[in-house]
């Protein structure tokens, strides 16, 4: 008898003695979350509570596995081939990237409710206790002296929002477009440090205390408040913009890999009671009204905004503000 025979034997053997079918062993289901920085905790805890909920209604046993980093980051990466299933992004213009290319169909937001956005935050401010440089609004980020910590806009959906929140916080007010350049490129040239996504540029306020502010997702700001306690303070602009959480199917990955049925299931499932619940419990404002009112009082009222209203939606707000060469280059540079 050959060694790879005996080998075989033995494992038939003892998958038979433990009652386990080789067959089943061998076919267990995993999908991959791409998802943006922020977002870790929450879908830490939606994963096992839809690998649960599938289990009991369909029998399947799945996997969940999660890939985080900053919004465009993260799209680029699923892009250049990482086997993602699902995308579960801060901004459409990451998805609309991914259809063009041919990996999402064009028409992704129309699959799922609100635009294929299960939930929305806002960009907000966290401070040190006490806020000793007195931040109140866009216009306290660019005062002379105050140093703002920001994510990078080029690869951040944070970075992106923080700045089309800045520069729309001018337009709506009834100022101009040259005002609304010259206050943002006041706030990037108090930025010290431009990490790659939100959570890095968390860890330097929090642990490196780098910069006075940290401008970043309404739900980051208020689990960093809950981790540290006393050490900060969450403060509120005047007005602000409604950053969407949208989500999509890869298409090009379920169809060739037959996991259309569970990443369908597994998005449908975010929009579930159960899945708005946690989502509340994490600072993200849920689609849920039922969710929203039981968690109230983690969502302050604040004016928004929305990218469509003021920019003419992602598409347009990406080439003049973002693509290389656009307004963000040339403020920055000019730093």
């Amino acid at each position: 008898m050959t060694r790879r025979v005996v080998i075989a034997s033995f494992l038939t053997a003892s998958a038979t003695l433990l009652g386990l079918p080789l067959q089943a062993q061998a076919a267990e289901t995993v999908l991959l979350n791409a998802s943006y920085d922020v977002a870790r905790e929450l879908f830490k805890d939606i994963n096992p509570a839809f690998v649960a909920e599938w289990k009991k209604t369909t029998g399947e046993t799945i996997n969940v596995n999660q890939s985080h980093g900053g919004s465009s980051k993260q799209a680029r990466s699923v892009a250049d081939g990482m086997e993602a299933a699902v995308v579960t992004m801060n901004q459409a213009n990451d998805i609309d990237m991914l259809a063009d290319r041919g990996l999402v169909v064009q028409d992704w937001a129309k699959k799922f409710p609100n635009n294929a956005a299960p939930f929305y935050s806002t960009m907000v401010y966290l401070v040190r206790k006490g806020n000793p440089k007195q931040i109140k609004d866009w216009a306290d980020l660019a005062k002379p002296g105050v140093k703002v910590i920001i994510p990078n806009p080029k690869t951040a959906g944070n970075g992106r929002y923080t700045y089309l929140a800045a520069w729309g916080s001018v337009l709506k007010k009834g100022g101009s477009e040259a005002q609304a350049r010259e206050l943002v490129g006041k706030i990037f040239k108090n930025v010290p440090v431009l990490d790659a996504g939100g959570r890095g540029a968390t860890t330097t306020f929090t642990q490196r205390e780098i910069g006075d502010v940290l401008v970043t997702f309404e739900n980051e700001v208020n689990l960093v408040r809950a981790e540290f306690g006393d050490k900060f303070d969450v403060v509120y602009p005047s007005i602000s913009i409604l950053a969407e959480s949208p989500v999509a199917v890869v298409d090009k990955v379920v169809d060739r890999r037959n996991l259309r049925k569970q990443a369908t299931g597994y998005l449908n499932f975010l929009y579930s009671e159960q899945a708005q619940d946690i989502i509340a419990k994490h600072y993200f404002r849920p689609r849920s009204e039922t969710a929203f009112k039981k968690y109230n009082a983690n969502f302050k009222q604040i004016t928004l905004f929305t990218v469509d209203d003021v920019f003419g939606g992602w598409k347009a707000a990406q080439k003049k503000h973002f693509d290389d060469g656009g307004e963000f280059d040339k403020i920055y540079q000019s730093k």
